[in-house]
């Protein structure tokens, strides 16, 4: 499991400029005006060899003026409980602010590792304005330029050296580990204390309930499973949609933890966007993962109800078309005990090792039936493939043009390697290299 590093900051300071430089690549959408971050942006990133999660905090509206500030405290206060490292971002040109000096009051309380930065000092030359923010009590600030990369290198040695040692001991149990995720107030709670036959998790209306993962190991008919149930966030005083959003913080960290992710859809309230942030967090670490459909008891049903549900969930998350999708009920216990034998079946197709001769024979049917386009004008031919991993099954193939293989044609093997290789229940990972190399 990767440590956390959050930005925070007020708006406009920079922290998308920050997020996209360390990440290596733009996705944040930034421009110079406040509250262009709508949701929350976060990727991995690797720096002197130690692997990390950042997260670029956002959610301003700017047409909320009044309200800015009090989303700002908000999102630094999540931060702070989730986060490993803080880097609390102050714009270098303007100088600290009356807000700058109150988040780091607020942030000095934490006891957490909080790294400042002093922003948009775009030559060297101007590292000397740093000096003013030493005003607001802190030993240390680090005058910085996201745009240009002026002083980054310093800012990332003094992150690394805050981030803690990866613990990876409960990586080796046996135990299947089950993230259980979602949006707050889809039933994560219920839907485990179901699972597991008693109450284990404090089970609430109010959205949010659960503060920290809470981890359960459970054994049935000889098989042992560990369940990662993150319920979501307890907010005090009045509910944010800045505050709701982190309960994609809580996921980043149980699915990375995860052998297959439960994703838990509010059945009533049907999918939001929320659930598709959590469906592609599950993509990108290519985890296995079951769609549970809960509160389906309150759901007015028609002749084909479920088929048009899965529907929809397959065209809002087309990446994880994999998923199977079970109708639930925690409250009644309608169909939860199904979601056992769907674990096994799932961990089972993840855990697969396909024979050379049948790898290769489905790869050369696969190709034979649709061809891929032409690379520069040259055919792209496919040589042989080899199994390199499992959970998810990998596949490294070998190919003369490796950049000529288009993600449109990716998706065609992927799905045909799935469908000739049972493995219809859990993601693959595919890889390409020229046959020429080592």
């Amino acid at each position: 499991m990767k440590p956390i590093v959050a930005i925070v900051g007020r708006p406009n300071v920079g922290k998308s400029t920050l997020f996209n430089r360390l990440i290596g690549r733009k996705r944040a959408v930034t421009a110079d005006e406040p509250g262009v971050t709508r949701d929350l942006n976060y990727g991995d990133a690797v720096e002197r060899g130690v692997p990390f999660t950042l997260i670029d905090t956002g959610g301003f509206d700017s047409a909320s003026n009044d309200d800015i500030m009090v989303q700002v405290r908000e999102q630094a206060a999540i931060a702070v409980e989730d986060a490993d490292v803080i880097v609390f971002v102050m714009d270098g040109r303007t100088g600290p602010t009356s807000q700058d000096k109150d988040l780091v009051r607020m942030l000095r309380k934490s006891g957490k590792p909080v790294i400042y930065a002093a922003n948009k000092l775009d030559t060297p030359s101007r590292a000397e304005s740093t000096a003013d923010f030493y005003s607001l009590g802190i030993s240390e600030v680090f005058g910085v330029s996201a745009e240009t990369g002026i002083g980054l290198n310093d800012l990332l040695d003094a992150v690394i050296e805050r981030l803690p040692s990866q613990d990876v001991s409960d990586e080796a149990d046996e135990r299947v580990k089950v993230a259980i995720v979602g949006r707050p107030n889809a039933g994560k709670s219920s839907l485990l204390n179901r699972l597991i036959g008693k109450k284990r998790s404090i089970v609430s209306d109010k959205a949010g309930t659960t503060r920290d993962s809470i981890d359960t190991a459970y054994e049935l008919y000889g098989k042992k499973y560990l369940f990662i149930d993150t319920a979501g966030i307890r907010r005090k005083g009045r509910i944010s949609r800045t505050v709701e959003g982190y309960c994609v913080v809580e996921a980043i960290r149980s699915i990375e933890r995860s052998d297959v992710a439960i994703l838990v859809i509010d059945g009533k309230a049907g999918p939001t966007v929320q659930d598709e942030s959590i469906a592609a967090i599950i993509d990108e670490n290519k985890r296995a993962c079951i769609i549970v459909v809960n509160k389906w008891d309150l759901v007015e049903k028609e002749t084909m109800t479920t088929v048009h549900v899965t529907d929809t969930l397959r065209e809002r998350m087309p990446f994880l078309t994999f998923a199977p999708v079970v109708f639930t009920s925690a409250l009644t216990g309608q169909r939860v005990a199904n979601v056992f034998s769907i674990i096994s079946a799932v961990v089972d197709q993840n855990m697969t090792k396909a024979a050379t001769g049948r790898l290769n024979a489905a790869l050369e049917m696969i190709v034979r039936r649709h061809r891929p386009a032409s690379f520069k004008g040259k055919e792209v031919k496919f040589y042989y493939a080899a199994q390199t991993g499992v959970s998810p099954p990998s596949f490294l193939i070998f190919t003369n043009r490796p950049a000529g293989v288009e993600e449109s044609y990716k998706r065609y093997l992927a799905n045909g390697l799935r469908e000739h290789l049972g493995l219809e229940l859990c993601p693959i990972r595919l890889s390409f290299r020229s046959r020429h190399e080592s």
